[in-house]
């Protein structure tokens, strides 16, 4: 209904049923608002009890989602600092790995030129007795080979 309404006029003033029809239906429209209210009041209620409810879990979560991030951070800090101590443990144990390779490298080398030189010696001491040996072996006189032609084949009792 609307807030203006107007009323046939008769003698004595506005038509009586129609002016006590219009409040009846003003009284049952404002009975029907107040209704409303109590039911929008009632919805606003529940909802801030909602929202207080929802209000104090998301504290609760932000709360715990910090204590996550510290302990993440702080086993992010533990992490590092364990493969920092792996890294230079790692690399104590390279270097030393690298010394000892270069000490047994440098054995090796040793031990290659020792047998080189050693070599070089027996070498040059086969060459100066392989030199003797020719000396030798060209000095010597071999007697003449007797002639085969005296022996025929008749004499041969080795058969």
């Amino acid at each position: 209904m609307s807030n203006k309404h107007e009323f046939r006029i008769m003698r004595q003033g506005y038509d009586r049923f129609e002016v006590d029809q219009v409040v009846n239906d003003l009284e049952h429209e404002n009975k029907v608002m107040q209704k409303q209210m109590q039911i929008f009041k009632k919805q606003v209620e529940t909802l801030q009890e909602q929202r207080d409810i929802i209000k104090k879990r998301y504290q609760q979560l932000v709360g715990e989602i910090a204590v996550r991030e510290r302990a993440a951070e702080e086993m992010s800090r533990l992490a590092l600092r364990e493969a920092n101590s792996i890294i230079d443990n790692a690399r104590s144990n390279a270097d030393m790995i690298v010394r000892e390779a270069m000490s047994t490298s440098r054995q090796v080398l040793v031990e290659i030129a020792r047998i080189s030189n050693e070599s070089n010696e027996l070498r040059d001491e086969l060459k100066f007795r392989i030199k003797d040996l020719e000396e030798a072996i060209d000095g010597l006189e071999l007697p003449d080979a007797p002639n085969l032609n005296l022996y025929s084949d008749d004499q041969d009792t080795s058969k």
